[in-house]
């Protein structure tokens, strides 16, 4: 097991320069294995901020004419060193999130992937040329946007800052981050991959600090042209109110609650194998975490014994101890939400078919929990749980079950297993999410968008739109 001292000392980076101390406002960050303090981060001033954004201006004007080569061999560069940090990034990120080890490494993993995939996209940022009579010319250009503001939450501290920054140095824009402040080290350990790989301080550069101080300055100046936010749908409509004043662009990838559809067609020991332990990872705090198991009446009992089977092996413990494959929730109030929802799913008539405790007088550990039959006004059938809960209610056929699937105004990930062609078909056009796994465990893929519709936002990040949402479109007419 790591000792504290693997933790790193914390600080803003403003125009290439790590910022501490001078009585700055720290606060501590915690080890939700344990609750000890790992380190004190410090938080940036108003006047920090609006240096900032002075040094945004001129990174943008310099980034935007730097050649496509140039940002692709940072991006690159970047990667690399992810990958040759990967062991002592993945530590802190345990210890500062709670999550597995083999979660944080593959969390830095897909970080380094994106990287790398945004790098090729540099040299794919294509217009095009209209038809036109001899002597005129019609073109289509992509420009990138400007300055963008960023802020990414604290259940994947290396992923959401890498697509947070990605995708703006990819585009020819800078970008000013503010990770969270509950698991500042691993976004740190991200931007400093950029900067260590070439990228200049005024491009990428990390704030701390009071969430809505921080959102508030830097929305309210004309320098950021971009917002790109990962959070809750009611922080997220805040931030789209504050972005609306200046009219800025938005990428708003918002809360979930997926609905998981199992048809009794469906290869169900497949289907047990890959989403009882997938409920289960990062504790349940993860955006399209599968919540809502939607089973076709006729295997219910089979699932539902299945899936308890399963859950009941996975080992709860320090993300950093062998072994364990479910660590602490990342906070004590996620802990203390997810104990009230419970309770309420119980007194109106859930069963809790394992689980439903937290576990130990240490840390924030809380047992994976399957409710069964939970009435649809118990407030985890309408709310996103956000922990290690999983909800399974039976249902009689296909249309009941995708009437389910798109009963809440929440539309960011959905998955489905079938063994049918056509209704394999009729599910991607009438389920409403951004993103559908039919089959498979997964909806994120470094060269597929990542994003959702209704309450959990509008814009992608990841692929080929991550970096077209950086940009803004120019027709230019000749003659």
């Amino acid at each position: 097991m790591a000792a504290s001292h693997d933790y790193p000392d914390l600080h803003c980076l403003v125009g290439g320069k790590a910022l501490s101390g001078g009585g700055r406002k720290t606060e501590e960050v915690i080890n939700p294995a344990n609750g000890e303090v790992l380190g004190e981060l410090p938080h940036s001033t108003a006047e920090d901020r609006e240096q900032a954004l002075h040094n945004a201006e001129k990174g943008f004007a310099e980034w935007r004419k730097t050649a496509p080569e140039k940002r692709a061999s940072v991006l690159t560069g970047a990667a690399k060193l992810l990958r040759e940090r990967a062991d002592a990034i993945a530590t802190m990120l345990v210890m500062e999130q709670g999550k597995t080890r083999a979660e944080a490494q593959g969390e830095v993993q897909y970080s380094a992937m994106l990287f790398d995939f945004y790098a090729g996209e540099c040299k794919r940022i294509y217009g095009r040329t209209m038809v036109r009579p001899e002597g005129k010319r019609s073109e289509v250009r992509y420009v990138p946007v400007g300055p963008v503001a960023a802020f990414a939450p604290w259940n994947f501290p290396a992923i959401n800052v890498a697509r947070k920054v990605g995708g703006p140095i990819a585009a020819g824009c800078s970008v000013i981050v503010k990770p969270s402040e509950e698991t500042p080290a691993a976004g740190l350990a991200v931007v400093q991959c950029l900067l260590d790989a070439g990228c200049p301080g005024d491009v990428c550069q990390v704030v701390f600090g009071v969430p809505h101080e921080v959102s508030e300055q830097l929305l309210s100046s004309s320098i950021i042209r971009k917002l790109s936010f990962t959070g809750s749908t009611e922080v997220g409509k805040q931030l789209t109110k504050l972005a609306a004043d200046d009219l800025k662009r938005t990428t708003m990838e918002l809360g979930g609650h997926a609905p998981i559809l199992i048809f009794a067609d469906a290869d169900v020991d497949k289907a047990l194998d890959t989403m009882a332990p997938g409920a289960f990872r990062n504790a349940g705090q993860v955006c399209v975490s599968p919540t809502r198991f939607v089973v076709e009446d006729s295997i219910f009992d089979r699932f539902r014994d299945g899936f308890v089977e399963r859950v009941e092996k996975l080992v709860v413990g320090n993300g950093l101890e062998d072994g364990t494959r479910m660590g602490p929730m990342a906070n004590e109030r996620g802990r203390a939400g997810i104990e009230k929802k419970i309770a309420n799913a119980k007194d109106k008539g859930a069963t809790v078919a394992t689980g439903g405790e937290r576990i130990g007088n240490q840390g924030f550990f809380h047992a994976p929990t399957v409710l069964v039959d939970t009435p649809l006004d118990a407030d985890m059938m309408t709310e996103e749980p956000f922990g290690p809960v999983a909800l399974l209610n039976r249902y009689a056929g296909e249309d009941a079950m995708i009437a389910e699937a798109n009963r809440l105004p929440y539309g960011l990930a959905a998955y489905a297993w079938t063994s049918d062609p056509a209704r394999r078909d009729r599910l991607a056009a009438e389920v409403e999410a951004g993103m559908l796994a039919i089959n498979g465990g997964n909806v994120s893929f470094v060269d597929a968008p990542f994003g959702g519709v209704k309450w959990s936002g509008h814009g992608s990040e990841d692929g080929h739109e991550g970096v077209m949402a950086c940009m803004v479109t120019k027709a230019v007419h000749e003659g």
